[in-house]
């Protein structure tokens, strides 16, 4: 089936069909090493310059486990409340695959380190679901194929290929849910959150950044539909590595739709893989998917089991962070926003941020104003992620120093915003350099204010009257006389005091 092939509306999908999802989320580690071997896995490198006899299976080289990974492991596992396996062990999942160096992945089977957890998600409307999780277990990632000559990148019409096995043997945690079921038409939406709150969790336990955009979180979605009111699932499809929340859930969607198209005519699903097309939010055909048993899969000879202390395992536990909904609902609390405001800052990456900037010294109300205003603007209009932005949350705080003082206001401290992210320096070198600073010597005040009076005398002749609201013009006189350098306020103050009125 193509991507141009009819689809059944989701409402009528919905109408007929229950989804059910089933998410793998891979997430890899950051350590400096791979899984197996000492290789570094530093990005950027040139290809397989950090490769090994190891990471490529030579005979005779022997793999040795990653200790931070293993705690990794324990960790996400941990905070996803699993239990964690007292004993388990690695096993080789094999086939065949070009970027697969040895020929099998040492991967983890019927053992996991961590199982029979849960993560509870928050949806746009503050609707709590709970997905419950399979299993969290340790891998190595493979290589990197690259084809070449065909147009759409994918092997079938290339004129070849390149490999580069500089990935192969990165540390991978895969987390696997349970079926998801119930979520019914807001299926995608949950998809959505779920790996929009696992990746929260991850960057929390500092075991990776979790940047999907850079490929180290990515999810297979799994779906199938099964007519309302039976209980046995219908047959799944797997669109494979998809790498953003927003593609998470397009896929979703599209996969419901395209299932219940191939149901309401009569045809069945085929069991296997897809690959999803940010262009068009549509999925197309990849290959047949294997069970389980078609990989073969038997216990790793070369690595022994791992079995984690109950000391280890509870000191771990004692360490993690507060879970990032529970820290979100308690920030929304001090901080007095809405859940949609809270959900905004979280969608542009920005509580990480405030909360930093809070630290270096300002309120709570100004870090999120500009944050999620001017800096947010900024962003959107670069195509930079905001974390990503040249200003520090030390940099923001001194800018809100700088207005809370009276050496700024909102106009100027706009300017110093974009002078320090264009490289100019920080807050106080930019306002120093650009001559920024509030007009505040009451001498040039006045005279400005006069000047304005003297060159609008009906506008003071009507605030005089008692119009006081006419004010504003001689205030936007006096701030255009003064580069927006003055202070609005006592303008206005000073214009009522030369001509005699009084608000209220």
């Amino acid at each position: 089936m193509t991507a141009t092939t009819d689809l059944v509306s989701y409402e009528d999908a919905l109408a007929s069909y229950d989804p059910v999802m089933g998410l793998e989320v891979h997430v890899e580690l950051g350590t400096k090493t791979k899984m197996f071997c000492g290789c570094s896995t530093e990005l950027g490198a040139e290809p397989n310059s950090q490769a090994c006899p190891t990471c490529l299976g030579m005979p005779g080289a022997l793999p040795v486990v990653n200790a931070i990974g293993v705690e990794s492991a324990i960790k996400i596992g941990l905070a996803l409340h699993c239990e964690i396996a007292e004993w388990c062990r690695f096993a080789r999942k094999n086939y065949f695959y070009p970027d697969m160096p040895k020929n099998f992945q040492t991967s983890q089977y019927d053992e996991p380190i961590a199982f029979n957890g849960y993560l509870d998600v928050q949806l746009e409307d503050g609707e709590v679901f709970r997905v419950e999780i399979e299993r969290a277990h340790m891998e190595e990632d493979t290589g990197k194929s690259t084809h070449v000559g065909g147009a759409t990148g994918r092997i079938h019409g290339a004129s070849h290929s390149l490999l580069d096995y500089n990935r192969a043997g990165i540390p991978l945690i895969e987390i696997v849910t349970k079926p998801i079921e119930g979520a019914g038409e807001r299926a995608p939406e949950v998809a959505k959150a779920y790996v929009a709150e696992l990746r929260e969790l991850i960057k929390a336990l500092g075991v990776s950044e979790a940047r999907m955009e850079m490929g180290q979180m990515r999810c297979d979605v799994n779906l199938s539909l099964r007519p309302h009111g039976r209980e046995k699932f219908g047959t799944r499809s797997e669109t494979k590595n998809v790498n953003s929340l927003r593609s998470v859930e397009r896929a979703a969607r599209f996969e419901i739709q395209r299932h219940a198209a191939v149901l309401d005519g009569g045809g069945t699903i085929i069991q296997e893989t897809r690959h999803f097309h940010e262009d068009t939010g549509s999925t197309t055909s990849g290959r047949v998917k294997e069970e389980a048993e078609d990989y073969r899969y038997f216990p790793e000879p070369d690595l022994v089991p791992v079995a984690p202390s109950r000391e280890w395992v509870e000191e771990l536990r004692a360490g993690l962070p507060e879970q990032p909904l529970a820290r979100r609902n308690r920030l929304r609390e001090e901080w007095g926003v809405s859940a949609h405001d809270m959900q905004s800052m979280l969608n542009a990456g920005a509580i990480d941020l405030i909360v930093a900037t809070i630290d270096a010294g300002a309120d709570a109300a100004s870090a999120r104003k500009w944050w999620m205003g001017e800096l947010a603007r900024t962003a959107n209009e670069t195509g930079v992620p905001l974390e990503a932005l040249p200003i520090t949350p030390e940099q923001v705080a001194r800018v809100t120093a700088l207005v809370a003082e009276g050496s700024l206001n909102d106009k100027l401290a706009r300017q110093v915003i974009e002078g320090v992210v264009k490289g100019e320096g920080g807050p106080d070198e930019v306002v120093e350099k650009r001559g920024l600073k509030v007009v505040s010597d009451e001498g040039a005040l006045t005279a400005a204010v006069d000047e304005a009076i003297a060159a609008n005398p009906g506008v003071a002749d009507k605030i005089r009257a008692g119009k006081v609201a006419a004010a504003g013009a001689l205030v936007g006189a006096v701030m255009k006389a003064t580069r927006g350098q003055a202070d609005a306020a006592r303008v206005k103050e000073l214009v009522l005091e030369r001509l005699g009125a009084t608000e209220g």
